[in-house]
């Protein structure tokens, strides 16, 4: 049987405690049949507090009482305590074999009762029967109920862990993106500076001037996420998001050389995004892995599908294991996202990113 709160249990007691004291008040009876009556109410309210019993035992246990109580006609009241055992049936006990037998000796308790009444006694039987049936089946339907309510706000908590997750990753890809593209981008330029600085001044200027550029995106694409972090309230720094007309600029910033086939506005927009982070996550990795190799983009958009290959082609260094490599992830989530796929490992001529995403997104 289930464990309940107290409670409930105290209600069900207390409540098989004043069915009790009414029968009395109402037709005391002989002394034996007070007796009966008090060990039925004794053993219901004491039943509801010991959740090993098992249904079948508690419901014998109250009924045969309750049956020598009413065969005499006299404490017909009685009866109402087998509506109480039935409710008490109904919610606490899990097994369905179990409860099913147990309600079943709650309604069969009147007939039983009534075919021992003695000749020129009688009762409403049917009514009595009715009336613990309709208590076993209610308080099973209930019960049910119950079960079913918090079961669904159950699966709700975990819908909204799922949600909260899903969206903790997406935040972590759009940081890794903004500013692990960005902050590599600078130190880039910030390196080479440091290296021509006294050499070539006018070098050295212009790679920082670029790192300054690079910063200075980086920021406006930062602010851009952030305002639709905060649902995009703030016209201010709602500048659009890049998509692949913007893959240009990001491979001649990075030294690669670009090759578009299609048209790049044909993709939707989530994919076009999705298309443009890829290619600046493999450019990164390429200029942090692969810094003297020759790194060539290609785009080709169809009807259906937007294909990204970015290729290394030169000597890379190897990738440190004990590092988390969020990057290769990022790009296979935001892939899935749209339905597509990404692969990116070595190759004979270096290493290789390859994605393909279907042009109108996910369906």
């Amino acid at each position: 049987m289930r464990v309940e709160p107290v409670g409930l249990r105290v209600g069900l007691g207390a409540s098989a405690a004043v069915v009790g004291v009414l029968t009395a008040l109402v037709d005391p009876g002989r002394p034996a049949e007070l007796g009966w009556l008090t060990l039925a109410v004794v053993v219901l309210a004491a039943g509801v507090w010991v959740p090993w019993l098992p249904s079948p035992v508690l419901a014998l246990a109250v009924a045969a009482p309750v049956v020598l109580v009413a065969r005499s006609g006299q404490l017909e009241q009685v009866l109402f305590l087998c509506a109480l055992l039935g409710l008490v049936v109904a919610w606490f006990e899990t097994a369905q074999l179990r409860a099913i037998t147990a309600g079943l000796v709650c309604v069969a308790a009147p007939v039983v009762a009534y075919a021992l009444l003695p000749p020129g006694e009688h009762f409403g039987a049917l009514s009595w029967v009715l009336g613990v049936a309709f208590a076993v089946v209610s308080g099973r339907l209930v019960r049910r109920q119950l079960e079913l309510s918090e079961r669904l706000q159950e699966a709700q908590r975990e819908l909204a862990a799922v949600a909260i997750a899903e969206e903790r990753r997406r935040i972590a890809r759009d940081v890794h993106d903004l500013v692990g593209h960005g902050l590599a981008a600078v130190l880039l330029h910030l390196t080479g500076a440091r290296h021509v600085l006294r050499r070539d001044p006018d070098a050295a200027d212009a790679a920082l001037a670029e790192a300054e550029t690079a910063g200075r995106r980086s920021m406006a694409e930062l602010r851009s996420v952030m305002a639709l972090l905060r649902g995009g309230d703030d016209s201010g720094t709602d500048a659009p998001l890049p998509g692949l007309a913007d893959v240009a600029p990001l491979a001649e910033r990075s030294g690669a050389q670009l090759v578009v086939e299609g048209d790049v506005d044909r993709p939707e927009p989530a994919v076009g995004l999705v298309a443009y982070r890829i290619v600046a996550e493999a450019l990164t990795n390429a200029r942090r892995h692969a810094p003297q190799a020759r790194t060539h983009v290609r785009l080709a958009v169809t009807d259906a599908l937007v294909t990204v290959d970015v290729t290394s082609l030169g000597a890379t260094a190897p990738a440190d294991d004990d590092r988390p490599r969020y990057g290769l992830v990022g790009m296979r989530e935001r892939a899935e996202i749209v339905g597509g796929t990404v692969e990116a490992g070595p190759s004979p001529e270096g290493w290789r990113v390859r994605a393909e995403l279907p042009c109108g997104g996910a369906r």
